[in-house]
């Protein structure tokens, strides 16, 4: 933990803010003040603080609720409310809202460095026992490998460099790709999302670059494309593995130039912008088999961020179904604040192909269907699903007796028959080695493909 402990203090007071951080700054920390709650919101995003001082009236947005959107970013972090106007019952809100303490002013600053200190050390004792949870605005981590990503933001937004983003779809890129724009520079500025995957060639075409009137049959007027839309900021060029080799060499061009021509235009455009790209495939290989430029990938992939697969992250499971939890309880207005232990489990045992999408979307729905205040098995359609590939990888088939029912022998001999001929194919018809595929007796297996007249069957 950080020997100098960096501690925010919103107080719309500037004689408080200095006060506190003249205080704080003798003793060893590192303050931060903020007069305004929304800015303080936005230090949280960029600073990692070990401590926070609110003040209970301020305009615009009051302290109980800054709490609330603080303790929704930063969990762990003990926060201290600080008041002008004590009573009871602001206190009472200021503890149910997981305030650490409640001061008075005007304060005691020797019991406020002791308090400080009491803070702290509880946090450290916390931090010791439990990962610490980094969020960056919806982002939400506690797992070694997404921390270290999410502690590199900062640094790797403060530059101007491209960046390639890799890992499984529903993984989080374009959530990390939006949290780099919103710490750079450039966050005031346009952040523009494209999907490379999910337009036609000729018409991603058009939406990237633009176009001028009587371009082609229907271009009735002159459209700007999406990277001069986000000229001055950021471009997000999901799928960038899907492009053809004509984009392909368009884009390297708008890379390395830095212009563009719109289509049915003679005249090169200026453009400012910085390309932040995602991809599910492995580009490298790509690259390797000519599917992809090499200049290209050099070009877009000069930081690389690989985002590991939620299975690979485990660790994180839990803080994301506290978060989609809260979030969904309220969407919905549903009061479901719990997930029961065997639930959790049932999720921490799953391999997640679809990643953080597929969480959410399992959570989601079992709120909507849920009519306790609690998430158990039952509610959770992968507890289903789990057991089902379960059977699939034991060679297990677990029939489904239809509505209006079924004509079991002819239904049973159906299967049979067709077990014998993926058995003679897989093979390639050698019979003593289809009837040990089956487990059955060589004089078993020909009885059976005579009763079925499989014995000329071509495989």
């Amino acid at each position: 933990m950080d020997s100098n402990p960096k501690i925010l203090i919103v107080d719309d007071q500037e004689s408080i803010g200095v006060l506190l951080s003249t205080f704080l700054k003798k003793h060893g920390y590192q303050p931060y003040y903020s007069s305004c709650p929304k800015e303080a919101l936005n230090l949280l995003d960029k600073e990692s603080f070990a401590l926070a001082f609110i003040d209970i009236k301020m305009p615009g947005m009051d302290g109980l609720t800054l709490l609330d959107k603080v303790k929704e970013k930063r969990p762990e972090m003990p926060v201290i409310i600080i008041t002008a106007y004590p009573s009871i019952d602001t206190a009472v809100k200021a503890m149910h809202g997981e305030a650490y303490d409640y001061v008075v002013k005007p304060f005691n600053l020797e019991e406020l460095k002791q308090l400080v200190q009491k803070a702290l050390s509880q946090r450290k004792s916390v931090a010791k026992s439990k990962p610490e949870n980094i969020y960056y605005g919806n982002i939400i981590a506690s797992s070694p490998s997404m921390i270290k990503i999410l502690e590199q933001l900062p640094k790797i937004a403060s530059t101007k460099a491209n960046v390639l983003i890799m890992g499984e779809s529903g993984t989080g890129k374009e959530l990390i790709a939006r949290a780099i724009h919103r710490l750079s520079p450039r966050k005031d500025q346009p952040f523009v999302a494209v999907n490379c995957g999910g337009l036609p060639e000729t018409l991603l075409e058009s939406e990237l670059f633009g176009y001028k009137k009587g371009a082609f049959t229907g271009a009735n007027a002159d459209r700007i494309g999406l990277f001069q839309s986000a000229n001055k900021g950021t471009i997000f060029l999901d799928e960038i593995g899907e492009l053809s080799s004509l984009l392909q060499v368009k884009l390297l061009r708008v890379v390395e130039e830095k212009t563009l021509k719109p289509l049915g235009s003679t005249q090169e455009l200026k453009i400012d912008v910085r390309i932040i790209s995602a991809t599910n495939r492995n580009l490298e290989r790509e690259v390797i088999e000519g599917r992809f430029r090499e200049d290209l990938y050099f070009r877009l992939n000069v930081i690389p961020i690989r985002v590991p697969p939620l299975r690979e992250r485990r660790e994180d499971i839990p803080v994301l179904v506290e978060y989609f939890l809260k979030k969904y309880s309220q969407e919905l207005d549903k009061d479901i604040r719990h997930i029961s232990s065997s639930a959790l489990s049932l999720l921490m045992e799953y391999d997640f192909p679809g990643n953080v999408r597929e969480l959410e979307n399992i959570i989601e729905r079992s709120i909507a269907l849920e009519s306790s205040n609690i998430i158990l098995p039952e509610s959770l359609v992968i507890a289903k699903f789990k057991k089902e590939k379960e059977q699939e990888k034991n060679g297990q088939i677990k029939p489904i007796l239809p509505p209006e029912g079924m004509d079991l022998e002819k239904t049973l001999a159906e299967i049979e028959k067709d077990l014998l001929l993926q058995a003679l194919k897989r093979s390639h018809g050698v019979k003593k080695k289809a009837a040990r595929l089956l487990n059955l007796s060589f004089r078993a297996f020909r009885y059976k493909l005579q009763k079925y007249n499989l014995e000329k069957e071509e495989v």
